[in-house]
């Protein structure tokens, strides 16, 4: 592997790993996906070599894992007995509250949107691009962003927040 391609697949790491985290909502399960999206991308990196931006590539080979392994797990574990419910983690501090209220809204998103959020409000990629790593047309990205936009919206804005009563 040249230095350059090195350099551009080790700066993308962290926007892996967060999208990675997005996927499977799971620190070990995104560790591992990483981890083979990593192996399958050093196996092929020649294919890419001209790409400046190899984020799109490497979000797309771990979306097509994550969707494989779903579809390995179905195959011998039905989807009842293999949810298991989040466990709430608490801040020890917390800081800004407003922050926290999107960070939990987000968290809440259906798959989709959390998804589609991810890679055009986080990691800033073109609707194009992000329809080519989720296999889908443009205009469904549009739709989705467009609606988890508003989901994300209703969330943050609908949820109950401690009223004081007015003391006379």
């Amino acid at each position: 592997m040249s230095d350059d391609a090195d350099i551009r697949l080790q700066t993308a790491i962290p926007a892996l790993r967060r999208y990675a985290r997005v996927l499977t909502r799971d620190p070990s399960q995104a560790d591992d996906l990483v981890q083979d999206c990593l192996e399958r991308a050093l196996t092929r990196l020649h294919q890419v070599r001209d790409l400046p931006d190899l984020r799109p590539w490497l979000f797309t080979i771990a979306h097509r894992l994550n969707v494989n392994h779903w579809r390995q797990l179905r195959r011998f574990v039905s989807m009842t007995d293999a949810s298991v419910p989040d466990t709430p983690q608490k801040e020890a501090q917390i800081s800004h509250l407003e922050w926290q209220d999107v960070v939990h809204a987000f968290e809440h998103l259906s798959d989709d949107h959390r998804q589609i959020m991810l890679l055009v409000g986080v990691e800033g990629l073109q609707y194009g691009v992000v329809a080519e790593i989720l296999d889908l047309p443009v205009g469904t990205v549009m739709s989705r962003l467009s609606r988890a936009r508003t989901a994300l919206h209703n969330l943050v804005e609908h949820e109950e927040r401690p009223t004081l009563r007015r003391v006379k």
